[in-house]
């Protein structure tokens, strides 16, 4: 692979990623609610199913994934239901005076917060389709196949890694300079937050990207 090739894959994932989707509104949520650093964790979940998609991409598990519409559209559901139901719940519990409203919500594990990151970006499991459908853009066929699929696969996951930091840090840097009634507000913002990951995650076609 070419530098010239892997600047234009570059411009390609930053144009994808230029415009929020439920993985990023999920980290503005988390971000506000939890802090950056907790919120990290979120991060990790996300990346972790990216790759695991990517892997099952590359060792050849698109067509397989996407012939199966049954389990498709359980894990789209699934995820679904589960970030409206966090949301829900934030909302309900951000009133003044709660331990919501005035906790960073350091109670929340991180094997939580790296569980809604994974489940929100699962929830997508079209996505296994899209990194085999944009991967062989990009991948000269007279070069190995694991290294530039490795190139490419490790670009995506920095640059997203990046986008969810930038991301969970503006969000923290915010929500830390509300106390109060103000840092309710914050708290319902993140829970309405949630609740337009799922519902951009429900209006996502299983039948593409």
């Amino acid at each position: 692979m070419t530098f010239e090739i892997w600047t234009i894959y570059a411009a390609t994932v930053l144009a994808l990623m230029s415009t929020p989707g439920p993985s990023q509104l999920l980290m503005l949520s988390n971000s506000g609610a939890h802090g950056f650093r907790r919120s990290l964790a979120t991060a990790a979940g996300d990346l972790s199913a990216n790759s695991l998609q990517m892997l099952a991409a590359g060792l050849g598990l698109a067509a397989i994934i996407a012939a199966s519409g049954a389990a498709l559209a359980f894990i789209k559901w699934a995820g679904v239901a589960y970030l409206i139901w966090l949301g829900i719940r934030m909302i309900r519990r951000a009133k003044p005076g709660s331990a919501l409203a005035n906790d960073t919500g350091r109670n929340v594990s991180l094997g939580n917060l790296w569980m809604q990151g994974f489940l929100t970006s699962a929830a997508n499991p079209k996505a296994v389709v899209f990194f085999a459908a944009l991967f062989p853009q990009f991948i000269a066929a007279d070069h190995s196949f694991w290294s530039q699929f490795l190139i490419l696969s490790a670009t995506y996951i920095i640059m997203d890694g990046l986008f969810l930091s930038a991301y969970g840090a503006g969000a923290s840097w915010i929500a830390a300079r509300f106390k109060g009634a103000a840092k309710v507000w914050i708290e319902r913002i993140g829970g309405s937050f949630m609740i337009v990951a799922a519902i951009l995650l429900g209006l996502k076609s299983v039948s593409r990207q």
